[in-house]
């Protein structure tokens, strides 16, 4: 790589984000510190391609979910968990996407869905290294549909990482996924290896 800055763009998949957050509360009552997981994906790319750390910068972050109507959410009574990781998104200058969460029958019940937010994610991600050029994109997701996604990204000739947290079934990582991204980093496994690593990537849920 010429010697300049280095371009990171981060794509985080919400739901698959918050089941990582969901399972650390439960196991360890802790949860990801967004602050401390970009600072860990820079030192990534910075040793792993010899580059300067300062040289290595998140350019850009989105974050795509479905989400709850007003009522819905205030009866719920997430709305204020919900207001509050929007701040920690804010304080990191991730730009966070919402659409709806629809109702639909299944088998004769009333289900909450997300419709269209991997298609939505899919869409910016590529859009947006287009326009940006990234030097690398960080997927952070663990869905099989976003395979393709990665092999687009290829034909730009953008390094892909594939950022997941295994935790759990819910948290599971797709092996097409794996297998189609150039470099994966599996930060369970990578806790095992460095005991001290969830204590920098984590803080205790207050």
């Amino acid at each position: 790589m010429d010697e300049r800055q280095i371009s990171i763009g981060v794509f985080i998949d919400g739901g698959y984000y918050a089941k990582i957050d969901e399972n650390l509360k439960d196991l360890a009552g802790l949860q990801v510190d967004l602050n401390d997981l970009f600072n860990y994906i820079r030192t990534q790319v910075s040793t792993k391609y010899e580059l300067d750390f300062a040289d290595c910068q998140i350019t850009e972050s989105h974050y795509f979910r479905g989400r709850y109507r007003v009522n819905d959410a205030n009866n719920k009574h997430i709305l204020y968990v919900e207001r509050k990781f929007e701040d920690t998104l804010i304080e990191n200058d991730v730009v966070f996407h919402y659409k709806h969460l629809r109702e639909v029958e299944k088998k004769g019940q009333m289900v909450v869905i997300e419709k269209g937010v991997d298609v939505w994610f899919a869409l910016e991600t590529f859009e947006l290294s287009l326009i940006r050029k990234f030097d690398f994109v960080v997927l952070i997701t663990g869905d099989a549909d976003h395979e393709m996604l990665i092999k687009k990204l290829k034909t730009l000739k953008i390094r892909v990482l594939l950022l997941t947290w295994n935790l759990g079934e819910q948290s599971s990582t797709s092996p097409f996924l794996k297998e189609e991204a150039g470099w994966h980093i599996e930060l369970a496994d990578e806790c095992k290896k460095n005991k001290t690593l969830m204590n920098k990537l984590c803080k205790s849920v207050r």
